[in-house]
């Protein structure tokens, strides 16, 4: 594929700077300098227009799968307040517990119910 695209924009390169040579001799005979300048255009021309058709192809992706399996749902546990084991569960939790009122104090330095 790379061998082709490069044969194509060779190709296309010297039949434009053939073109555009050939219009600039005509002009004056004499003058090399046109020649080369028709010849270098013509290459440019050449690359630019061999470049556009030797860009990649993309091509749709496959069609997904028909069937997604469907996650398990996320459990957290945390138990009911005021029972054994939410002290348990909270003093374990925060340092600064209080079994009485059920708060700690957050980093925000305000008290929280523990939940």
């Amino acid at each position: 594929m790379l061998k082709k695209a490069a044969n194509t924009t060779v190709a296309l390169a010297l039949i434009a700077g053939a073109t555009l040579a050939t219009g600039t001799q005509s002009a004056q005979a004499g003058n090399g300098w046109r020649v080369g300048a028709g010849i270098a255009g013509g290459l440019a021309a050449g690359a630019i227009i061999g470049s556009a058709l030797a860009k990649p192809r993309y091509y749709a992706p496959p069609p997904p799968p028909a069937y997604y399996p469907v996650p398990a749902p996320v459990v957290t546990y945390r138990p009911a307040p005021w029972t054994p084991a939410w002290y348990n569960y909270c003093s374990r939790k925060y340092r600064s517990f209080n079994p009485n009122t059920g708060y700690f104090l957050a980093y925000s330095g305000q008290y929280r119910f523990c939940r």
